[in-house]
């Protein structure tokens, strides 16, 4: 199965919200956080460039306005065109000015997420993981530590959203399981947490060397994953059926450039 992936930064949303639907620039005007309407809008901008240039759409102000993505009753976005299903699957995430959209032009089970590897202490790990996942962390080399803990968090978070339950689910109730473990690539130790859009922006070469992992449930249900990671900052995917490794987006299927101001 393929699985397409777009990643946007704060800096690539434009100024004007001319690119919203009716029904979407309402629900902006009930945000009044500028924090909540600038991840809103990230989460926004990215799936719809992701659509536009999945399913092969016009790279037009009026079609990204026709598209508008809806929040279903699980809470998982969906995305809708001239007011009817595009029938076709997506998962969002954004953290610290980054945003990704996943996309499958069919209907699956499909779950992303972005994280920052950063330290974490033991009381997380005995919070969140169970003996499996915390076993692994404690063989894990001291340089690996904090990219496998916010591995397996991720891996959770985008297993959870691909069974649309998110957090309201125990994160004990998913189980990641990682093939070859010992050769997991870490980042630098000196790494602070802190980067430019540009140093962490996923390249094609980066998107070529996704790596595997598969996450369990408690009744038995098996999901396969892939993750990566560019300048401290984690992908993670999660999909029924397997799917092959994700598929970069252009970033030029709709400019923002010279709408700034």
């Amino acid at each position: 199965m393929d699985v397409y992936w777009f990643e946007q930064t704060q800096a690539d949303v434009p100024d004007a919200d001319d690119w919203l639907s009716a029904n979407e620039t309402q629900f902006l005007s009930r945000l009044h956080f500028p924090k909540r309407r600038a991840d809103w809008l990230l989460g926004r901008w990215t799936a719809k460039n992701a659509l536009v240039s999945c399913l092969g759409l016009p790279s037009e102000l009026q079609m990204l306005r026709a598209i508008e993505i809806r929040a279903s009753p699980s809470g998982a976005p969906e995305a809708f065109l001239g007011n009817q299903s595009t029938k076709t699957t997506l998962s969002l995430s954004h953290r610290a000015g980054t945003g990704a959209c996943a996309v499958v032009p069919s209907r699956v089970t499909l779950g992303c997420d972005l994280e920052w590897i950063e330290p974490r202490s033991n009381a997380f790990a005995s919070d969140y993981f169970v003996a499996e996942e915390q076993a692994l962390i404690a063989n894990a080399a001291a340089e690996n530590r904090n990219l496998l803990l916010a591995l397996l968090w991720s891996a959770k978070e985008s297993a959870l959203k691909a069974l649309r339950e998110g957090l309201r689910w125990d994160t004990r109730s998913v189980i990641v399981s990682l093939p070859n473990t010992p050769k997991i690539c870490g980042v630098p130790p000196e790494f602070s947490g802190q980067s430019s859009f540009s140093d962490r922006s996923l390249s094609e070469s980066e998107a070529n060397h996704w790596k595997q992992f598969d996450v369990r449930t408690m009744d038995g249900k098996r999901l396969c994953g892939w993750w990566t990671e560019s300048g401290g900052l984690l992908r993670t995917l999660v999909a029924a059926p397997p799917p092959n490794p994700p598929f970069l987006l252009s970033r030029a299927c709709f400019a923002a450039q010279g709408r700034k101001s």
